[in-house]
């Protein structure tokens, strides 16, 4: 009884907050699983599993961080005395981070809680279907866990909380995932019928397909392997998802699939996670808004804090005639003159006219950037970047964006096909080819004549650029030990992130990953 009485009253407090003073009297005494399950609801619970999402993926400080900065298409500089932060924005693009790094063990904990929230859901008995969605969110925070840190602490439903989690090596973790996600997928639903911000069937298929393409990066870092078995189920996948009821096809506009209404308006968006007035009050706010915030200028509209870029090189993978690389968008540039995707040289506002920096010198983004910005241009250097385009029509704005209703994006399927011609590629088929072309084409580039692993990797980069994938191609590719801006030299002990060193002392089950 001692245990139940332990899980349910952590339940409630996370499902209600410990808002409430005669819960808090309640709490304090010996409540009884029957007494607790007229108060916890399943629906809350679930609710509670998915607004866990928030903190781990849409906090830029989380593992967005971890993915983007620590890759060669985006920098956080140090600008004069904003944005040093103790230097950690700085060490993800260099790989000079250690287990003390606060945005690391913030993820950390984050992934954690939201394996936590969603085992949680399991101890209430939940319907089929609750129990498929709560699972899908458990697997996905599994498969972020091992992808940055290749170990993952993990419990079952009927487990001690007393007693730290046993831990799930690399293979271990990748086996466990894929068996969860084929077991629960017959009881996910459709996601024609569904939004995509519920876990569906598309969702778990697109993320088994992570999981059996990285699958022997996971297990050797340093020298992937890719199994034929493995890159089959990639294509098998990949065909489900794109000859099944879901009616995907690639968006006319690139930057539809971020934006406000890109709940309508995408035709690419498998998984979501919902934003808007009311719902990110209620989970106190999103961090979509931030995606315009951390890079636009203070003197903009709307006003950011002169924060990210991307370097040049990255930047130059682009044709001209890309239209990844941005342009006017209807619902902005008319609004505040702000165009999408790159921002480089002289900014204007809507009417044309040229916007200052704060000392009054024109507002020119350029592609210098460095990891340490002093001096005049401070404010101006670094090519900016704006994937989600700003929610100028929100009944929030007068909270500075906090409730955007740019749903943020976890699957699309761009990327549904990019893994299938990567998986064909791998195993010697030249038919991937047909598959990149018809989405260079519709976003104006010019038609691969061949496709190589280099040139594909690329494509990922401008496809997928900002979404939190960078890191774990440049692994798989096996290019994320070399040499670009701003980064110099390189250790093979950064394929993984060290375990922070508070998780350490408190669960001997976990060991340091090597070189820290």
């Amino acid at each position: 009884m001692t245990k139940n009485i332990f899980r349910t009253s952590l339940a409630v407090a996370i499902t209600l907050g410990m808002g409430s003073c005669s819960l808090k009297e309640e709490l304090g005494s010996t409540l009884t699983k029957q007494q607790a399950d007229s108060v916890i609801t399943v629906p809350s619970l679930l609710k509670n599993a998915y607004d866990g999402l928030q903190m781990p993926y849409q906090d830029f400080s989380n593992t967005w961080g971890m993915m983007v900065h620590s890759t060669d298409e985006a920098v956080g500089p140090t600008r004069a005395g904003d944005w040093d932060d103790n230097g950690v924005w700085r060490a993800l693009h260099e790989h000079t981070w250690n287990a003390d790094h606060a945005h690391i063990q913030s993820a950390f904990s984050s992934l954690l809680q939201l394996q936590f929230s969603a085992t949680n859901v399991l101890n209430f008995r939940p319907s089929d279907s609750q129990a498929a969605e709560a699972r899908f969110l458990r697997a996905l925070s599994m498969f972020t866990t091992v992808d940055l840190w290749g170990q993952v602490p993990f419990r079952t439903p009927e487990e001690s909380l007393l007693q730290a989690p046993k831990v799930l090596k690399a293979a271990e973790a990748v086996d466990f995932i894929i068996a969860e996600l084929k077991e629960i997928l017959p009881n996910l639903p459709d996601r024609p019928t569904t939004a995509a911000y519920v876990a569906n069937k598309d969702a778990a298929r697109f993320l088994l397909m992570k999981c059996y393409l990285n699958k022997g990066t996971f297990i050797n870092r340093e020298a992937p392997t890719f199994d034929a078995g493995d890159m089959q189920q990639v294509i098998t996948y990949a065909d489900q998802i794109i000859n099944g009821t879901g009616g995907y096809k690639i968006a006319d506009n690139y930057f539809d699939n971020f934006a406000r209404d890109n709940d309508v308006k995408s035709t690419e968006n498998i998984f979501t996670q919902r934003n808007g007035a009311g719902f990110s009050t209620i989970r106190a706010g999103n961090s979509a808004f931030a995606r315009w915030k951390f890079t636009l200028h203070y003197n903009m509209n709307p006003s950011g804090w002169n924060g990210f870029a991307t370097l040049s090189d990255f930047y130059d993978k682009f044709e001209s005639t890309d239209t990844r690389r941005g342009g006017s968008y209807t619902g902005v540039t008319d609004i505040s003159g702000l165009r999408v995707g790159f921002l480089v040289g002289q900014q204007y506002d809507q009417n044309g006219v040229a916007i200052k920096d704060r000392k009054g010198n024109p507002l020119a983004f350029t592609r210098e950037v460095a990891i340490k910005e002093t001096g005049a241009n401070l404010e101006v250097t670094g090519i900016r970047v704006i994937k989600y385009p700003p929610d100028f029509l929100s009944s929030a704005s007068s909270k500075d964006g906090q409730e955007a209703s740019n749903d943020y994006v976890f699957f699309r399927y761009a990327d549904v096909l990019l893994m299938k011609a990567e998986a064909l590629l791998r195993t010697g088929s030249n038919a991937g080819l047909t598959i990149v072309n018809e989405i260079r084409t519709k976003r104006g580039a010019t038609a691969f004549g061949s496709l190589t692993l280099a040139n594909l990797l690329d494509e990922r980069g401008r496809e997928l650029y900002w979404e939190g994938w960078r890191r774990q191609d440049l692994i798989r590719f096996g290019k994320y030990l070399e040499p670009w801006q701003l980064k110099t030299t390189d250790n093979k002990r950064n394929l993984l992130f060290p375990i922070p060193t508070s998780d350490l002392a408190v669960n001997k089950n976990l060991t340091q990953n090597p070189g820290y």
